[in-house]
């Protein structure tokens, strides 16, 4: 489990290609401290196990499923990534639940300056955007962001300099694609009433009074 709230940018050093994996080795020095093999290094936003590690690097193994859902197999020896060691339960929660499985890729296809902010416009599948909603959550490559606006083909959010600064999300151009992961709560309330909807659909089932208009009313949506 992690924040979104990055703790240092990395560099990839070095890739070995499978058939259909990668192994990624990435310089960095923040998340090696007290670093053991096995443990969680979200790297752009999805969660990678360390499988060896020097005194300024670590290796991760990506399975050709993580490949498929996420933009690793366009990343270069040379490119910054965003990297978060996993929450400890002793931490504050400053950004949001963000698992590390990566939902999909979106691409950035608009962005201008708005005072001390950046807006950017990034578009994304349907089903994506369908779990997504005004000032709820998202991760983008790993960071934790508030979406300003969410359209049926764009989603909308506002970096401040200080994301600006610690993270490599202002640094790629327009037409990049990034790694998205949806709100982990609001994944399960879609997911639970699409399941309550078709149960009481079935014959002699009694409607459920959980519905989007009691979330909105309880302070959820």
């Amino acid at each position: 489990m992690f924040t979104g709230l990055i703790e240092e940018i990395g560099k990839v050093t070095k890739i070995v290609k499978g058939s259909t994996s990668f192994q990624f080795t990435i310089q960095a020095k923040t998340v090696l401290s007290d670093l053991k093999l096995g443990d969680s290094i979200a790297t752009n936003g999805a969660c990678l196990t360390v499988v060896h590690f020097s005194n300024d690097t670590f290796t991760v193994d990506i399975m050709s499923e993580t490949v498929r859902l996420t933009t690793f197999n366009q990343l270069k020896i040379g490119e910054l990534v965003n990297l978060e060691r996993a929450l400890r339960l002793s931490d504050r929660l400053d950004g949001h639940l963000v698992s590390g499985h990566i939902d999909g890729v979106g691409k950035i296809i608009e962005r201008k300056q708005d005072d001390i902010a950046t807006l950017l416009k990034i578009e994304a599948p349907k089903d994506l955007l369908g779990k997504m909603l005004s000032k709820g959550s998202i991760a983008i490559d790993g960071i934790s962001l508030t979406l300003v606006d969410v359209t049926p083909n764009f989603f909308q959010v506002s970096i401040i300099p200080h994301t600006s600064n610690e993270t490599t999300l202002l640094k790629k151009q327009i037409g990049q694609y990034v790694n998205l992961e949806t709100d982990m709560i609001g994944k399960y309330v879609l997911r639970f009433l699409h399941h309550d909807t078709k149960e009481t659909n079935k014959p002699g089932k009694t409607p459920s009074s959980l519905n989007m208009e009691f979330l909105a009313a309880n302070g959820f949506l």
